[in-house]
């Protein structure tokens, strides 16, 4: 970390125990991420004489190049009354290493994909009266699929150069789409 970590106590004694915590939760989020600029954490308890929920609050900031910054908050809920202030405090980096986590996998471009949402086809010929068409692959191979076999009625909002994502099945006749689902409409 470039700026040293702050840590403030407010209504809650600091002790080493919970000072190691803290450190070793920071040291946890540096092998998400070996570029934290800087983060602060914040405890506290909230008040001194509490009926529900859980009398602590936490509070993690963090910033990561080029400006990113990621702030979670615990506060009392409704939860469990007597819920130790480590496990408060765990919840609490949990949660900022989950949000760590998706931005690092965002900037090195590993964010998850979903194949059946993708284009696998484009409409290459559609025969609108006849209830039929053939997509071309991204490979180049033609496939014919029927009017029946485009998902949510889409068959007649189909034209030329429609992203498609489609199943393939042997037919009598060689490969056919079983399914097909409109992934992107050609623009005008």
């Amino acid at each position: 970390m470039q700026v040293p970590l702050e840590l403030s106590f407010r209504g809650v004694e600091d002790t080493q125990i919970l000072e190691d915590e803290v450190r070793a939760g920071v040291a946890r989020l540096e092998r998400v991420c070996d570029h934290i600029i800087s983060c602060k954490v914040a405890v506290e308890k909230t008040q001194m004489h509490q009926e529900r929920g859980n009398p602590f609050r936490i509070r993690i900031d963090l910033t990561v190049p080029p400006g990113h910054e990621i702030a979670v908050r615990k506060e009392p809920s409704r939860g469990n009354l007597h819920e130790p202030l480590l496990a408060v405090l765990h919840d609490a980096f949990d949660a900022v290493r989950r949000q760590l986590q998706e931005l690092v996998e965002k900037q090195h471009g590993r964010v998850k994909t979903h194949p059946e949402q993708e284009v696998n086809a484009l409409v290459e010929k559609i025969f609108k009266k006849d209830g039929y068409g053939f997509l071309k692959t991204l490979d180049g191979t033609e496939v014919y699929f029927h009017k029946n076999s485009v998902l949510h009625k889409g068959f007649d909002r189909l034209e030329k150069g429609t992203g498609v994502h489609y199943v393939e099945e042997m037919g009598e006749k060689g490969p056919q789409a079983s399914t097909v689902r409109i992934v992107d409409k050609p623009s005008l």
